[in-house]
């Protein structure tokens, strides 16, 4: 039986009390939950909990508990502890919705028009100004795709710019990778044929999030890079397609990346959802695609709506074409954005990019430090 004790304005139930709130509402929250998150159980300075709810001898119970001057306080029953917690605290946790993010911001999808209007941030400024730098992280979470202006003729350059935003993320072909014709290339990049438009590494479980593609020189004919926004694309696609779409949303399929001393292999799904269920990117490669090991069953219906999914990403209403210029380096989502290039003469001048990766996650932890002051305070 369920035993209901008030104490002043709380009420004290067995698992949890009941308090008001604003606009006259009564909420309930559980005795583990406000044990657990006491703001007394967080360290100031390193601001992680520093209590540990797995030590109680006994489930958390209340003795008393009123509120003060817009503080719920509560004396716990067998310890020697007293609670404060700011009711404004209380209203953002009262139901069950998650943390806002200041990351998750909406995105915006492009078309093949898009080039003039690409959020462009030059690299010095980049470097002085931290408000630049939350502009262009901004920029990257909601339409995926920048240009970093006035880029320093170097390797460190590209190191530092993307330091800006996180740490270089090490691939299983290394930390950095260069763009241009190889004599024995392992890889498509490494020739003058043309690329289809792909993301990088779909053979690793977790491939990197971002992108980085400095140009050094650029003076060959042909090799002009093309772009689409797989947002733009796959939104189209769910909306002629139903059906398809179910199907490059929730089937993975296998990619591959294989030599002499590796053999990289995982399983992807081509249309990515977030937590909204709205198209978060792709995950798309046909000279890394694996042969698909599906049920040819399976198979009658995938690969048709593969290929219109695949002919849509080309379409002129989306992919862009445009010249990469020396000094400039491309800045984009590895999720989201698919790339490529066209065929270029070789022996026409010379073709350089120095590219490497980072995380998307650290890009969106950078952001949300140098636009907000988190939860905890030091």
């Amino acid at each position: 039986m369920n035993m209901h004790v008030a104490t002043g304005d709380v009420t004290l139930a067995e698992k949890g009390l009941h308090l008001p709130l604003s606009e006259g509402k009564v909420a309930y929250f559980n005795y583990y939950w406000l044990r657990d998150n006491c703001p007394s159980s967080f360290d100031s300075v390193t601001r992680e909990r520093s209590f540990d709810i797995f030590h109680l001898s006994a489930a958390p119970r209340a003795e008393g508990a009123e509120i003060e001057n817009g503080t719920l306080v509560i004396r716990w029953a067998g310890e020697n502890h007293v609670s404060r917690f700011p009711l404004a605290l209380l209203s953002q946790y009262a139901e069950g919705k998650h943390r806002a993010d200041p990351a998750d911001l909406r995105r915006k999808a492009w078309f093949s028009d898009h080039y003039p209007h690409i959020a462009r941030f030059s690299q010095p400024e980049l470097m002085r100004d931290p408000a630049k730098v939350a502009q262009w992280l901004e920029a990257m979470i909601v339409e995926g795709l920048t240009i970093v202006t006035d880029m320093p003729d170097n390797d460190q350059g590209l190191t530092d710019t993307v330091k800006l935003m996180g740490h270089v993320r090490p691939t299983f072909f290394g930390e950095y990778f260069d763009v241009k014709t190889h004599i024995n290339p392992t890889n498509t990049a490494y020739t003058a044929k043309a690329l289809e438009l792909h993301t990088d590494t779909p053979a690793e479980e977790h491939a990197p999030g971002v992108q980085f593609l400095h140009c050094r020189a650029n003076s060959v004919e042909g090799g002009l890079s093309i772009y689409s926004d797989g947002v733009a694309v796959a939104n189209a696609f769910r909306e002629i397609d139903p059906e398809g779409f179910k199907l490059l949303s929730e089937i993975d399929i296998p990619f591959y990346c294989e030599h002499d001393t590796y053999d990289m292999r995982s399983r992807q799904r081509v249309i990515e959802l977030d937590k909204h269920g709205e198209v978060s990117g792709l995950t798309i490669s046909q000279h890394m695609a694996d042969l698909f090991d599906l049920p040819q069953t399976v198979l009658d219906d995938y690969y048709p709506a593969f290929c219109r999914f695949g002919k849509m990403l080309q379409d002129d209403k989306f992919m862009m074409r445009f010249l990469m210029k020396a000094g400039e380096c491309m800045v984009f989502d590895n999720h989201r954005i698919v790339h490529g290039r066209l065929a270029y003469s070789a022996t026409s001048g010379d073709r350089y990019l120095r590219g490497c990766y980072a995380d998307r996650e650290e890009m969106r932890s950078t952001y949300r430090a140098l636009t907000t002051e988190g939860r905890f305070k030091a």
